[in-house]
């Protein structure tokens, strides 16, 4: 059973920095894309950060300059560095991978179960 296991959120000052960390493990095969996707109150889930198994990246226009996502393909991990931080990145932020597992032999798409990252003075 494949678990993506996020960790590091929590209250920060404004300009702030904080790193995100999320772990996959369960049956896993291959791992394609990784990526963070964040939610705030009352607003839709929305594109952080992703990165390739080759390492390219893609960043939301509203982090970009301020985040990096980096991965670990042998560790199977991905952080997401998060600097200058802005009240406006107050959301639950979730992992997401592609994944392809057995014993259900099938590429799908898992998220983590999120973690509060929270910007105030």
């Amino acid at each position: 059973q494949v678990q993506l296991v996020e960790s590091g959120g929590g209250l920060v000052q404004p300009g702030g920095s904080l790193r995100l960390s999320c772990a996959a493990s369960g049956g896993i095969v291959s791992i394609t894309t990784m990526g963070w996707y964040r939610q705030a109150p009352g607003k839709e889930r929305e594109l952080v950060a992703t990165i390739t198994g080759g390492g390219d990246t893609n960043y939301s226009d509203t982090v970009k300059g301020r985040f990096t996502i980096s991965r670990d393909n042998a560790k199977r991990t991905v952080d997401l560095h998060m600097n200058s931080l802005k009240p406006e990145d107050t959301a639950v932020y979730y992992c997401n991978a592609h994944i392809f597992s057995l014993p259900i032999n099938l590429w799908q798409d898992y998220w983590g179960q999120g973690t509060l990252v929270t910007v105030s003075s």
